[in-house]
């Protein structure tokens, strides 16, 4: 077994040793380490195929800056959404087999998924799903922020997302509609999305060096550390376990393994002479299913235009070559997966750097080279774009009302807040500062704007709170009929309504002897509000005629109605700590009730 190993490893040297002869790329070392120290990267990984064969593969950098290792061809790196031609290409499959028609509705072969009004329900299918034409927006602070490692607990979240634009009127990126896909394979093939890439793609493309988990990046023999960029320094990421959402981007792979994907795409989905995919599958996934914006030329590159995308692709014009790609990003990590079907070159570009330019660039140059087409200098290009970009001004302190102090206490708006399209988060008085506690351990400090309006800031791990990171959205906190905050409204999702968030004020642990002077019967007016325990350390009322509701503590001799918003009960207690009165405050109005002798 060792000596097959090592004969492979071998073998991957021999292909690396070779490419860096190719006399079209000689010049990519020198470029490499330009376009690290311009972009303050830590470092970038690249292969380059022709037909059946990797003509070029190297690393540049280092895949830990901090130990100074460097990346090699065969250093693992997060893909992001270069997942989704993976997810999709399995959709393909599944038709293939006959198990699906992508021109159905989705809901016929996954009834639990539910969208926000019956005529998505009825209209929208698989291929709208694969080629983002269903009318919904992104959502990703959804998943991001509220992430969840379990695909059918996100799915139910998609029901509350309201559409920007009607069904297959306008190109927007959801990654929703990608973990839908890999549930609808898990339903059809009784095997997790992560079993079916592995055992349909992986082992027989001989991606040995690919996995679908960040445990598994963790766990590679050359695992990349994710970075971004702050004060024109490389600053450590840590990895994001994209959890549930896996079938939108949760690959990590290598340069040489993403090679075996593309030259099966370049070759008509055939890989060492085998069918891995239809071709009339690829043939449908590298034709334009739905136009995006843009793709209008420009007069400094004329030659680059008309942007549309497929199935798990995005398409347009390089140059006056075909051009099939998909870029990723998550945190840490930027992938470009590239390939120009009639000239049967595919190009790989992994880096670990944050939302970079790397990958463009770098693409780009490679192209042209070997096109023999006339030199652009791409660094010089994204270079002189991103000093145009226009640096964001905070007009916060001129746009603020006067007189619009602080309103209330902080502790006034504490508590859990809840969507069901989100999920929860909770805010937390620390001082006399008020903080967010979000799901996925990070936490934001709520700079008060006017009113009852405030700005998030992210709270950095290391440095603490910096005005300068704040969000470009605001909290915006509304009151009841009873004067205390129920909501708070984010605007979370542009091309819609503001997002609200109601209020659950936080339980409090209370004992059941600390409960039974609440325990009687109220009278109200003609009717009677029984309060009452069941043997445990929860507290109940209820009215005849309407169903029995629990009562959870929140303050001092006051509870709220589970499952109720803005429904209350405050308990009068004498100084023998006997209660005389339950005070009911409810949004039509505050009623009293005397406890029954």
């Amino acid at each position: 077994m060792k000596k097959v190993l090592l004969c492979l490893c071998s073998l991957a040297l021999g292909k690396v040793t070779l490419a860096q002869q190719d006399p079209r790329l000689k010049s990519l070392d020198t470029l490499a380490e330009t376009v690290l120290k311009n972009w303050h990267g830590a470092g970038f990984a690249v292969a380059v195929v022709e037909k059946d064969k990797v003509i070029y593969a190297k690393g540049f950098g280092y895949r830990d800056l901090e130990k100074k290792l460097p990346v090699t061809p065969n250093t693992q790196f997060a893909i992001g959404s270069c997942t989704k031609s993976f997810t999709s290409a399995l959709v393909g499959l599944l038709a293939k087999e006959g198990k699906l028609d992508i021109d159905k509705p989705v809901r016929d072969y996954l009834p639990s998924l539910k969208f926000y009004d019956d005529k998505m329900n009825d209209q929208i299918t698989l291929r709208d799903m694969m080629c983002h034409r269903t009318g919904l927006s992104r959502y990703d602070f959804s998943w991001f922020i509220f992430n969840s490692a379990s695909k059918d607990s996100l799915l139910e979240r998609i029901q509350y997302h309201e559409p920007s634009a009607p069904i297959r009127t306008k190109w927007q990126y959801n990654n929703w509609m990608f973990l839908a896909q890999g549930v609808v394979a898990e339903k059809l093939t009784g095997k997790s999305w992560e079993d079916n890439i592995e055992e349909r793609f992986f082992r027989k493309l001989d991606m040995k060096n690919s996995n679908l988990t960040i445990d598994g990046l963790k766990q590679n023999a050359e695992p990349a550390i994710g970075y971004t960029v702050e004060d024109d320094r490389p600053k450590k990421m840590d990895y994001y376990n994209i959890n549930g959402m896996g079938p939108a981007g949760s690959i990590n792979s290598t340069v040489l393994d993403m090679s075996n994907w593309v030259i099966t795409w370049i070759n008509g989905g055939r890989f060492k002479g085998k069918e891995i995919m239809p071709a009339s599958y690829v043939g449908g996934a590298m034709r334009t299913q739905m136009s995006m914006e843009g793709g209008v030329p420009n007069k400094a590159i004329p030659d680059v235009h008309s942007v549309s995308y497929g199935l798990g692709w995005m398409l347009s014009s390089y140059r006056g070559h075909y051009l099939v790609e998909h870029g990723g990003n998550i945190n840490g990590f930027s992938a470009s997966t590239a390939f120009f079907p009639t000239d049967s070159i595919g190009i790989i570009i992994l880096t670990n750097q944050n939302g970079s330019m790397i990958t463009n660039i770098i693409r780009s140059e490679i192209a042209d080279k070997l096109f023999g087409l006339k030199d652009i200098a791409w660094n010089k290009y994204y270079l002189d774009k991103e000093k145009q970009i226009p640096k964001p001004k905070d007009t916060a302190a001129k746009e603020v009302v006067k007189g619009a102090e602080i309103s209330r206490p902080a502790q006034d708006f504490t508590g859990y807040y809840d969507n069901k399209g989100y999920g929860k988060f909770e805010i937390v008085e620390k001082g006399d500062s008020l903080f967010v506690q979000l799901p996925d351990g990070n936490s934001w400090y709520l700079l008060h704007y006017c009113y009852d309006i405030y700005d998030p800031v992210l709270v950095d791990k290391e440095k603490g709170v910096n005005a300068e990171n704040k969000y470009p959205w605001r909290f915006t906190f509304r009151t009841d009929e009873q004067g205390n905050i129920s909501t708070v409204s984010i605007p979370l999702e542009s091309p819609v309504k503001p997002t609200i968030f109601t209020r659950v004020e936080k339980a409090l642990a209370l004992n059941a002897d600390a409960l039974k002077k609440y325990e009687g019967e109220y009278a109200l007016g003609p009717m009677t509000a029984k309060i009452y325990r069941k043997g445990g350390a929860e507290l109940f009322l209820f009215v005849q005629g309407q169903p029995e509701y629990t009562l959870v503590p929140t303050g001092k001799d006051k509870f709220s109605l589970k499952g109720l918003t803005g429904f209350s009960v405050r308990f009068t207690v004498n100084d023998q700590g006997e209660s005389t009165e339950a005070v009911f405050l409810q949004p039509n109005g505050t009623f009293k009730a005397t406890r029954k002798k």
